[in-house]
């Protein structure tokens, strides 16, 4: 009779007691062959790392304790991560996490398998969160506001041309996808050390099981007496706030959405006839033009500003020695620090178009736009100059323009400045010669929309003025660009940024006002305005969000119907003139200029 024995490695086939019993011979007495199990076979070699922790266990012991506190210090490290630069400081880490308490307390409470399952996937969630903090240091640096998680993966290709425009294609590829493997990497990395502190946790279960009582007591301790250390709480809820700011984040987004789509079907002139529009401004030709990053701290910083207040003051004495007159005052802008779309369609529509999906919404929708409204009256051409413009232009139907100017459609064939196509004296001077100078077809009036663009960051190299007729094809440029500074000697140098950014906007006034006096005459009418102020590496973390605008001319009645807006008179608006949010600027020009409201609501 044969007995089952069941071995470590499965069961066998054993003779009855006092016989042979052994395998070869139950099959040489005619039973089937049975397999031998591979628990039976010699022993496997041990793999390299085997040998080695067995040939060196102090060093072995030594390693696995190391990478354990590495494991631990980088999910502590990602828990309290900061979403700022500012906050990156030694306090801030000097806390604890009650995310960490709850999760060996969780981890510690489940079978093997779901415990790897759940400490992967936790840990996968909080590299991720520490992605999402990274991202917000820099928006925050850069735009002055959190990274929104639905809105702003549309603005990625922007900045990888910004970048491969300030530092080159290659440095640009290698920062993509050195970003894009750090991403990976560190979500995957703190997923993997999230598991290797739960088995930890799992092998230690007794004193891990008392370390948690008592970490999680004085937790709970510190919590309830309100204890902190310069200001930061000992007890920190910090991975668990960012996840809440998400979700909400996500739900107003949505909800922002909706609520926009109504409030954009709302327009107080878009009923109004053609000839209801602008009537003041009949005979006119009306240039609005929009100065890159010009905002309150080219006026004020005082790093910035003696330069750019010497500048105004001195084009505001040289226009009116040529007959023009200004008045300027403050607008809030809808951005901060880059998005300039978002400057121009808040002007321009009167709806505040804070983020990419109001400005998608804004440029599918009948809404009026100020420059649309010069077209509706049929009495004016409407042109677009566009040297920033790099790639086809859907906006054009919304601004209502008869025709654009892009990069590639004015002749330039000098050097790039950094992201700048081309100087902005260039730009001035090809809408001079290939629009301003040349009438409108049937004795029509003309309404040209301008976006400059030398000012923009990286400040490096700027521009430097030179004869107008010395223009030409702009291949004059090629020494200046060349003597100038490189971008990648700027753009880290919050002192150079700050001084360069100010030279930058010199360099655009005095363009734009030479142009002005060079070319302008008694029907021209100047709007021009900054889209947003400078990052906050160069106007300070608590900048407003104000931009100058002036209104110039040579016809006192265009700015007598501004005079109940109490402007400041001259090209420098004072530091108390009035503020309105960027939004309020259509109905104000349009009112201002004898239009007059006939309400639409869809």
């Amino acid at each position: 009779m044969e007995a089952e024995t069941e071995t470590e490695a499965g069961p066998v086939i054993a003779a009855e007691a006092g016989g042979k019993g052994d395998v070869a011979s139950a099959a040489g007495a005619g039973a089937l062959p049975v397999p031998v199990p591979e628990a039976a076979t010699p022993a496997r070699r041990p793999r390299i790392w085997q040998r080695w922790r067995t040939s060196h266990p102090t060093a072995a012991r030594v390693l696995s304790i190391a990478v354990t506190t590495l494991s631990a210090l980088l999910v502590y490290a990602c828990l309290l991560m900061p979403n700022t630069l500012s906050g990156l400081k030694t306090v801030t880490f000097v806390r604890i996490p009650a995310e960490a308490v709850m999760g060996a307390v969780v981890l510690l409470s489940l079978p093997r398998r779901a415990r790897l399952i759940l400490s992967a996937l936790a840990g996968a969630v909080v590299g991720a969160l520490a992605v999402i903090d990274m991202f917000n240091m820099g928006f925050v640096d850069y735009l002055g506001r959190p990274f929104n998680i639905i809105l702003d993966w549309s603005l990625l290709p922007d900045a990888r041309s910004y970048l491969a425009d300030t530092l080159g294609s290659t440095v640009e590829l290698a920062i993509t996808v050195g970003a894009v493997l750090l991403i990976f990497l560190l979500i995957g990395v703190v997923a993997l050390a999230t598991v290797r502190v739960s088995n930890q946790l799992a092998r230690q279960r007794g004193r891990a099981t008392r370390g948690t009582l008592i970490v999680g007591t004085v937790w709970i301790t510190c919590n309830a007496l309100g204890l902190s250390v310069a200001g930061s709480p000992l007890a920190a809820q910090k991975a668990t706030a960012v996840l809440k700011t998400q979700v909400r984040t996500v739900q107003q987004t949505l909800k922002d959405e909706a609520d926009f789509r109504k409030v954009a079907k709302v327009d107080a002139f878009g009923n109004t006839p053609g000839d209801q529009l602008v009537p003041a401004l009949r005979g006119k030709d009306v240039v609005f033009t929009f100065i890159e990053s010009y905002g309150r701290s080219a006026i004020e910083d005082p790093i910035e500003a003696p330069g750019v207040d010497k500048t105004l003051d001195a084009q505001t004495a040289m226009l009116e020695k040529a007959g023009y007159a200004a008045k300027s005052g403050w607008l809030t802008s809808a951005t901060y620090g880059g998005s300039s779309w978002l400057g121009h369609s808040t002007t321009m529509s009167g709806l505040w178009v804070s983020n990419q999906q109001r400005y998608r919404t804004v440029m599918a929708s009948d809404h009026l736009s100020l420059t649309k409204a010069f077209k509706k009256t049929g009495d004016f051409d409407t042109v677009g100059v566009m040297p920033g413009i790099q790639k086809g232009w859907p906006e054009q139907s919304f601004y209502g323009l008869d025709k654009v100017y892009n990069a590639f459609q004015l002749g330039y064939k000098g050097p790039k400045f950094s992201w700048s196509t081309m100087p902005d004296q260039y730009a001035l001077q090809q809408f001079q010669e290939r629009v301003h100078s040349k009438k409108p077809a049937d004795g029509k009036s003309r309404m040209s929309f301008l976006i400059l663009t030398s000012s923009h960051q990286p400040w490096a190299p700027i521009p430097k003025m030179v004869p107008w007729d010395q223009l030409g094809d702009g291949s004059v440029f090629n020494a200046i660009e060349k003597a100038g500074n490189k971008a990648s000697d700027v753009i880290a140098d919050t002192t150079k940024s700050r001084q360069e950014y100010g030279k930058s906007v010199q360099y655009t006034v005095t363009a734009l006002t030479q142009w002005l006096q060079r070319y302008g005459n008694d029907n021209t009418v100047l709007v021009f305005l900054g889209d947003h102020q400078p990052i906050a590496r160069v106007s300070g973390n608590h900048a407003s969000r104000d931009v100058p605008v002036s209104i110039v001319a040579k016809d006192p009645k265009v700015l007598d119907a501004i005079s109940s807006w109490n402007w400041t008179d001259g090209l420098r608006p004072a530091h108390d003139a009035p503020v309105w949010k960027m939004s309020a600027f259509r109905d104000k020009f349009l009112t201002a200029y004898g239009s007059t409201p006939h309400p639409k609501s869809n």
